[in-house]
């Protein structure tokens, strides 16, 4: 019964932040259908419902900070995301104009809504389940054209202009990244030797000469929407900063972002058509050894992910069963780590 009113004191406060803009041509207002969380999203919360009017009925995503629906100060600070949600929806927008597939903003909200810190974009057709994309028949096109719309995408992202992307980016580039790892690390207790020394060699072996362009920081299977011709939509931006573009490459192909699948792209396409989409936008082609040195980095930066879960489980910041399933893969990240540096060190 408690959940049933929340969720019409949050239909009614959406139906309120829409109302200007959701008059039909008979002055009537709009109303708010089917309203419900979707799962998934451990920092952020997502939710669908429908935008009805007498002419149309228009499917919509509110996503924003967890626990948000009491929350009405905007400028509340939020350290789980590079950006504030704001400046994600504004970089949304920007990576649209630039041919980026992307969902189409509708609204930024703002303290008088009352409805937390977050904003509403269109909700795009298509799935984002990775197990679903890699075993189910009906995908076995999109599959085949994925790795290269991939590569394409990554490229119309790392050729946006620099100037035009909003000043509140983190700079990642360089030796600023690893400063970031080392402090983390530092901060939890140095518990985990294998991430130390993966942190190590990326610091010992820098990238010679490597570009500064804007970075998604998570562009894998699972924030990609996918529908039977392929790419649809890129989602989850919060991690976005500057960067060497070649890690978003690396992150990819990540192991753990392949699901258990054998192929290296997202675990549904190979090096050669990523690299060729990629091509075929920046008119450049990464090298495997560059490629490599940024798995190494996601394999760093999983494990980091994987430390602090743990640490808010055993801390009783957060006993929820995600952040301790989350933890114990700790151990997973060590070995893909290790497996990557055979041969490496010495």
């Amino acid at each position: 019964m408690a959940q049933h009113s929340v969720l019409v004191d949050m239909a009614e406060r959406l139906r309120a932040t829409l109302a200007d803009e959701a008059q039909d041509s008979t002055g009537n207002s709009a109303s708010i259908v089917d309203l419900h969380r979707l799962s998934g999203g451990a920092n952020m919360e997502t939710w669908s419902f429908d935008l009805v009017t007498a002419g149309a009925t228009e499917p919509l995503i509110l996503r924003r900070l967890p626990g948000a629906a009491a929350a009405v100060d905007s400028t509340a600070e939020y350290a789980v995301g590079e950006l504030s949600l704001a400046d994600e929806a504004e970089l949304l927008t920007i990576a649209g104009r630039h041919g980026v597939p992307v969902p189409a903003v509708r609204l930024v909200l703002r303290g008088e809504h009352a409805l937390g810190q977050g904003y509403i974009m269109s909700r795009e057709t298509g799935e984002a389940l990775p197990f679903r994309l890699l075993a189910d028949e009906r995908y076995r096109s999109a599959r085949e054209k994925l790795a290269f719309q991939c590569g394409q995408t990554l490229g119309r992202i790392h050729q946006i202009p620099l100037a035009v992307l909003p000043t509140t980016l983190a700079d990642h580039s360089g030796e600023l990244l690893f400063q970031r790892a080392q402090l983390f690390l530092d901060a939890h207790g140095n518990s985990s030797p294998v991430l130390q020394l993966g942190l190590n060699w990326l610091r010992s072996n820098p990238r010679s000469a490597p570009l500064r362009t804007l970075v998604h920081g998570d562009f894998r299977n699972g924030n990609l929407l996918v529908d039977d011709d392929g790419l649809v939509a890129v989602l989850d931006w919060e991690l976005a900063h500057l960067g060497d573009p070649v890690q978003d490459l690396g992150y990819l192909t990540a192991n753990v972002w392949r699901f258990g699948a054998a192929p290296p792209v997202g675990g549904f396409g190979e090096y050669a058509d990523l690299l060729a989409g990629y091509a075929s936008v920046t008119g450049r082609t990464p090298s495997m050894q560059d490629i490599h040195y940024w798995q190494v980095q996601a394999a760093l930066s999983w494990g980091m992910v994987c430390l602090l879960m743990l640490e808010m489980y055993r801390s009783g910041r957060d006993v929820s069963l995600e952040r301790a399933a989350v933890g114990r893969r700790l151990s997973e990240a060590e070995i893909d780590l290790l497996v990557l540096l055979e041969g490496e060190l010495g």
